[in-house]
């Protein structure tokens, strides 16, 4: 079994001898304690962290006495925690277990660079990420669900990954080491005790190989997702927040490579499902996370941070005046009619236009004459005409007067009915 471990540490490249010190997870239990040892007699500088959660009462306690004698017995140095768990997982809103896992993490970390140690060495084994594996399965996931879990997640490393749980209890007892058994996990009441108490020795049944079978399948599944991950990677380097449904669909595998672009901005997976089917369907469906939207728009796909509805601006009479995200408008009177010829300039005949002036974002329904064509259009169909999407509709400002008629799209086209024309006076200038 050392033989083992030690290969799997060198091929991961997990821990080295050249001075480097590691934090043993010590809860007491077979594989902690197993860890330990192993990392002992293969010469490891280590210092071991117990975290007393208080959830078993007297089993808490007898855990901690046992790993106090367990570290003075082979000469490690211990350190030890206390936390009110329940009260944790309480203010946070958040599971026992998930309190429990934030606690001993973040206290692992912040020891690991109190003492200046190269990582923490946790003790989960083959078994482990089998039940990870089948829990992923479980729950539906991805193909990174299906690799189980990994030698190294930034300075948490797992030495004894590539051995089982019989392997580590027939080591314990070849040295009569005894360890503590924690009786929470002998009760099938969450998913993975379930798997480990029921769903694993059913399988066994059917195969005795079945765990094994297993982590070589998730180990082989690590192996393709490093070439899957690269292929996504090139394919996402190349994405801007708009992209051409022609060019997604030619890829292999177009649903997966949306799967990756969009759960990271908060969609579920079955939001994903709905957006890769509406690819191929009419323009406007929009769908949204808590944090963005994406919007088929034209065979084009448009993603967007969520953003809040741009306010209304009243403007009194003429004058300079801020509106959202620092623009300003100024609005100034003048005898002399000169008409503008930019964008970001409106003029207008001045005895046509009542204030006060409103400065908001365009509404459904609404509609002007634009300058110099015939009729009446819709804001909305004009957009559209100029390719807008759903997003860049939202952001388009309108000009209004006292009456709620569009003077101005703002930075687009004014409204024949204020137009200046031979018989103007007097001049509104609207500048931003």
């Amino acid at each position: 079994m050392l033989n083992k471990i030690t290969a799997f540490i060198e091929r991961h490249r997990l821990l080295r001898h050249d001075g480097g010190k590691y934090i043993v997870a010590l809860s007491g239990g077979a594989d902690s304690v197993a860890l330990l040892l192993v990392l002992k007699q293969l010469g490891y500088d280590v210092e071991a962290a117990h975290c007393n959660f208080r959830l078993r009462g007297e089993e808490s306690d007898r855990d901690e006495q046992f790993v106090k004698a367990l570290c003075l017995q082979n000469k490690v140095h211990l350190h030890i925690i206390h936390f009110d768990t329940k009260a944790y997982a309480e203010l946070h809103q958040v599971s026992i277990e998930m309190a429990a896992r934030e606690l001993r993490y973040r206290y692992f970390e912040q020891l690991r660079q109190d003492i200046g140690a190269e990582d923490v060495c946790v003790a989960h084994h083959q078994d482990d990420a089998v039940e990870t594996l089948l829990m992923n399965l479980v729950r539906g996931t991805g193909i990174h669900g299906l690799t189980g879990i990994r030698p190294r997640n930034g300075h948490i490393v797992r030495p004894l990954l590539g051995i089982s749980r019989a392997e580590i209890v027939s080591f314990l007892d070849n040295l009569h080491q005894p360890y503590v058994t924690d009786s929470s996990n002998l009760v099938p009441d969450v998913v993975r005790n379930k798997i480990r108490l029921e769903v694993l020795p059913l399988l066994h049944t059917i195969n005795p190989a079945a765990s094994e079978n297993i982590a070589k399948t998730a180990q082989r599944m690590a192996e393709a997702e490093k070439v899957f991950n690269a292929s996504v990677a090139s394919f996402l380097a190349s994405v801007t927040s708009t992209i051409d449904t022609a060019d997604l669909l030619k890829q292999p595998s177009p649903e997966y490579l949306l799967y990756e672009l969009l759960t990271p901005l908060g969609f579920t997976p079955s939001q994903v499902e709905q957006t890769f089917e509406a690819l191929t369907g009419p323009s406007g469906r929009t769908f949204q996370s808590p944090t963005h939207e994406v919007v088929i728009d034209r065979g084009r796909l448009v993603v967007e941070k969520r953003q809040e509805p741009l306010p209304t601006l009243r403007i009194p009479e003429p004058g300079t005046y801020c509106y959202h995200d620092d623009r300003k408008f100024r609005i100034t009177l003048s005898d002399d009619v000169v008409v503008s010829r930019e964008s970001a300039c409106a003029t207008l005949d001045a005895d046509k236009v009542d204030f006060p002036l409103i400065v908001r974002p365009v509404q459904a329904g609404d509609r002007f004459h634009p300058f110099g064509m015939k009729g009446t259009r819709l804001v909305s169909d004009y957009l559209t005409d100029l390719k807008y999407t759903i997003f860049e509709k939202r952001r388009q400002l309108v000009v209004c007067d006292a009456h709620d008629q569009i003077l101005w799209l703002v930075d687009l086209r004014t409204d024949q009915r204020f137009a200046i024309d031979g018989t103007t006076r007097r001049m509104m200038k609207i500048e931003h």
